[in-house]
């Protein structure tokens, strides 16, 4: 849309049928846009990438190993226990220390498995006005309405089960004695993290993060877009 609109500003006066015909390309493509009754179903597309967002990417942080095999979201230790962790490993406890991790993920991963049905729902709630703002945003505009629209639910859910997960998961045990070991070492100063809470914050990152992944490929990745009506709406973005 910004080219054409500057094409226009550097058409000659005097062309008077070339400027008619931009002009009425303009007036099309903003009809496009702007037009909820528009041949394209800009709110369906939209809808569609990110079900397609939820659907690959969320769902394998489900899995086995999805947070903690995943670089891109694997957690590690909040700041105040990481001399926890060096000093486990300095004393010869490095399968305690990467049990300790290990377990944290574990717990992000069976949390996330809430996440669908409150993602679905937003989805599914998401207006004409939301999926033109979208989809003439930046490259994260549609996991930035996610986020807006579900944070707060998604740590109301994930916040109870990360902590019953870190008990089924061996986690509370592992880090009450890890936590023990380091806070009777002489000299140490004593540490005792609010690792729920920790754990419940990543797991929303790293949510969002496998979301915007989707998302990015989608908008600049033309084979990535599966289906035609991902190709129609896309396209509109492309010329923005």
């Amino acid at each position: 849309m910004k080219k054409l609109v500057l094409f226009i500003f550097l058409l000659p006066l005097s062309a008077n049928a070339q400027w008619q015909d931009v002009l009425n390309q303009v007036k099309s493509e903003i009809n496009k846009i702007t037009n909820p009754n528009s041949s394209i179903d800009i709110a369906g597309g939209l809808k569609e990438a990110l079900n397609n967002g939820i659907s690959k990417q969320v769902s394998k942080l489900t899995a086995t190993d999805g947070f903690y095999k995943n670089p891109l979201v694997k957690i590690t230790l909040p700041a105040e226990i990481q001399k926890v962790d060096k000093t486990l490993r300095k004393m010869g406890l490095k399968k305690l220390a990467d049990d300790g991790i290990k377990s944290l993920n574990r717990a992000a991963e069976d949390a996330v498995k809430e996440a669908t049905p409150i993602f679905v729902a937003a989805v599914k709630n998401m207006s004409f006005n939301d999926a033109k703002g979208i989809l003439m945003g930046n490259e994260s505009a549609a996991t930035d309405y996610l986020k807006g629209t579900t944070s707060t639910d998604l740590y109301a859910k994930f916040s109870p089960v990360i902590q019953q997960s870190i008990g089924k998961v061996g986690a509370d045990k592992i880090w009450a004695g890890i936590i023990k070991k380091y806070n009777a070492l002489p000299g140490s100063s004593k540490v005792n993290p609010d690792l729920t809470d920790y754990v419940t914050q990543r797991a929303l990152e790293g949510v969002f993060k496998m979301i915007s992944v989707e998302e990015k490929d989608i908008r600049t990745n033309l084979q990535a877009r599966s289906s035609d009506l991902l190709k129609k709406v896309f396209a509109l973005q492309d010329h923005k």
